[in-house]
Formats: structure tokens, C-alpha cells, sequence
């Protein structure tokens, strides 16, 4: 079978660093599915509208290398630890898939690129590739009171985000909102642990730059 993308997402990510390891984790990030020249038919999603939510099937589009290695570190084991690849979510797996659900949040159209899809809380980069879209339904996908394996003994606390005087000013208040639940995930590598080290995120245009001492991070400057 050969696969071609059938859409690209548009996010205010243009690296990976600093994106939620999950879909969900920031109930208030935007992004937009545009659909590739081909799909842009508006009778390929009639009935998408009477749907809350969708699975996107994508392709971790940055990770070329071949996948090597039967087991990978997952970042909520602190990067220490190794589990088989196919018991993780980890972008270094055979096939480069990823599998995130979103919320819908409008359906618009545009007379230069047709019907689009805009969604809350992805975890897709900018220009990510999306080779499907299904329908999210409850009574076949939403299963409780399940185990889910060393992810339940590890999820960690949110940090506190503060900001530097005059840094705040630069955002609006749904920018500041929206950068406030990222942060607070803690992008950084589980095993760096250094307050003086400065980091470095793009998002939505600026150069985002932090640091983290225990469980408070100070958003320090933005360029």
C-alpha cells in the first residue's frame, strides 16, 4: 500500500521542542487542518460537522532515520529506562505514525484553499503530513476504568509559570493563556535539572526562551 498525505497541519510550533507529548494535554491549543489540493472537495467531510471530535493519523515527518532498536526511553521514565517500542507512544518506531484526537473546534471554507478543519489540543508541528481522519465515537473508542501500564504510576505534577517583568505585555491574553499550559507541562528533557540553564522554544512566531528551578518556570525573554 502506498500512502500520499491527505492534509497538513498549521501550528504555532515550528520545532518539536516545547510541543505536548500528548493530544489533549492543552485543551486551549489551536491548530488547522489544510487540506492538499486533491481532498478539497467539501463532500469528502459532509457529516464531519455533527462530530465533536476526530483521530488524525500523521507521520512524525522530522524522525528520517530508520528505526533500529526493538525497545526506546520514553520521556515520562526520565529517559532511563527502556520499554519495547510498541509499548510506547515514541516517534522512533517502524513506520513514523502517529495517532493524536482532537476537539473540532469550527469548519470554515476559503476560496483559495477550500474546506478547513480547526482543531484544539493537538501535538503536531507545523506542516506535519496527515494521511486520514476518522470520526471519534464514544461508545466504540472511550474505554474506562482500564490500565494503562507504567503511564499510571508516573504522570508528573505541573509547573508553576511565572514571567519576567515586561515579558507578559508582548502577548495577548489568549497567547499568554495558551504558553501558560505548555510551560507548565515541563517541555524540557525529564533528566535536565540545571536552574541556570536557559532554553530556547519557538512558538507562534517568537523565540520563547525559560528556565525551570524545582517546580516554578520564569518565562524569561522573548525574541
Amino acid at each position: 500500500m502506498i500512502i500520499e498525505p491527505i492534509a497538513r497541519f498549521r501550528s504555532p510550533f515550528s520545532s518539536k521542542f516545547g510541543i505536548p507529548k500528548q493530544s489533549g494535554m492543552v485543551k486551549c491549543l489551536e491548530g488547522t487542518i489544510v487540506f492538499e489540493p486533491k481532498y478539497r472537495n467539501p463532500d469528502m467531510i459532509r457529516g464531519l460537522d455533527g462530530f465533536d471530535y476526530i483521530w488524525m493519523i500523521w507521520e512524525f515527518s522530522t524522525n528520517k532515520h530508520e528505526a533500529s532498536s526493538p525497545v526506546v526511553r520514553p520521556p515520562v521514565l526520565g529517559g532511563n529506562e527502556k520499554v519495547g517500542v510498541f509499548a510506547t507512544r515514541s516517534p522512533f518506531r517502524p513506520n513514523r505514525l502517529g495517532l493524536s484526537s482532537v476537539r473540532i473546534a469550527r469548519i470554515r471554507t476559503y476560496a483559495d484553499k477550500g474546506t478547513v478543519i480547526d482543531v484544539i489540543g493537538a501535538d503536531l508541528m507545523d506542516g506535519t503530513p496527515i494521511y486520514d481522519i476518522k470520526p471519534y465515537v464514544c461508545y466504540a473508542d472511550c474505554h474506562e476504568g482500564v490500565r494503562c501500564g507504567f503511564v499510571d504510576s508516573r504522570r508528573s505534577a505541573k509547573l508553576e509559570v511565572r514571567f519576567a517583568p515586561d515579558v507578559r505585555q508582548a502577548l495577548t491574553e489568549d497567547e499568554v493563556t495558551t504558553l501558560v499550559e505548555i510551560l507548565s507541562l515541563d517541555p524540557r528533557p525529564r533528566y535536565h535539572h540545571n536552574p541556570e540553564k536557559t532554553y530556547g522554544m519557538p512558538f507562534s512566531g517568537y523565540d520563547v526562551h525559560f528556565r525551570v528551578d524545582g517546580d516554578v518556570l520564569t518565562v524569561v525573554s522573548l525574541s
